[in-house]
């Protein structure tokens, strides 16, 4: 195991808690104090997987998370002692694959460590698969190189925008709730609630649909979930 994870926490018990944990896995850890740190390690050492403190100082968790997504898809768990529901939206919103609340369970946060972690090497293992596209209107997937575009252009997609994409066009016309999705998308016992999904589901739409607010491809079923309709 080759994995690079950064871990960034103003808390010095928190991130030599975590640094213990993560190095018995076998990840190589690489640490930061706050958001200046966060930004100088994450160039220096390209991780794998982010942990991220939202309340820390210089930077904060949230400003780090969006400067990351600028230019890279990596994986970024939001470490939050906030339990207020806007404050965890509000890391979805700006790019978070996940969050846990402290204080939380080592055991937990290894779980998503983890599952984090093997869908962002779904790309490697593909591309060593036979090609397979997935078109609908102007959106293409080519499940082989992990990547998508929508008249031609890249899309920039974070994995669990990319996978949440997949499974939609898989599985076109069938609506799913969105705690089937949450099972089946995020693929381990979740601990957050169905407004993950809506998060998600948004930010998605604003990356291939035309007009967001009037979707062509992602529509609601309401009362219900979500569906994939074909133009």
């Amino acid at each position: 195991m080759n994995e690079k994870i950064l871990v960034v926490d103003d808390e010095k018990s928190i991130v030599d808690i975590l640094k213990y944990n993560l190095q018995k896995e076998g990840y190589q850890v690489f640490t930061g104090m706050d958001g200046g740190e966060a930004l100088q390690a994450f160039e220096r050492c390209n991780p794998d997987l982010v942990l991220l403190d939202v309340m820390m100082p210089v930077v904060s968790g949230y400003d780090v998370c969006r400067k990351i997504r600028e230019k890279s898809t990596v994986p970024i768990i939001m470490l939050t002692a906030r339990t207020e529901e806007v404050d965890k939206v509000l890391g979805l919103e700006l790019g978070a694959d996940d969050y846990v609340t402290k204080p939380f369970s080592v055991r937990e946060l290894m779980a998503r460590v983890r599952a984090n972690l093997r869908r962002s090497t779904v790309q490697a293992e593909a591309e060593a698969g036979k090609l397979e596209i997935l078109r609908s209107g102007d959106i293409e997937v080519d499940v082989s190189k992990y990547a998508a575009a929508k008249k031609g252009r890249p899309l920039q997609l974070t994995v669990r925008e990319m996978e949440l994409l997949k499974f939609f066009m898989y599985q076109r016309g069938q609506i799913f709730t969105r705690e089937y999705l949450l099972s089946k998308v995020w693929g381990y016992e979740y601990f957050g609630d169905a407004r993950t999904v809506d998060v998600t589901v948004r930010r998605l739409r604003e990356k291939i649909e035309d007009n967001p607010s009037s979707p062509n491809y992602i529509l609601t079923k309401r009362g219900v979930g979500y569906y994939f309709t074909d133009k």
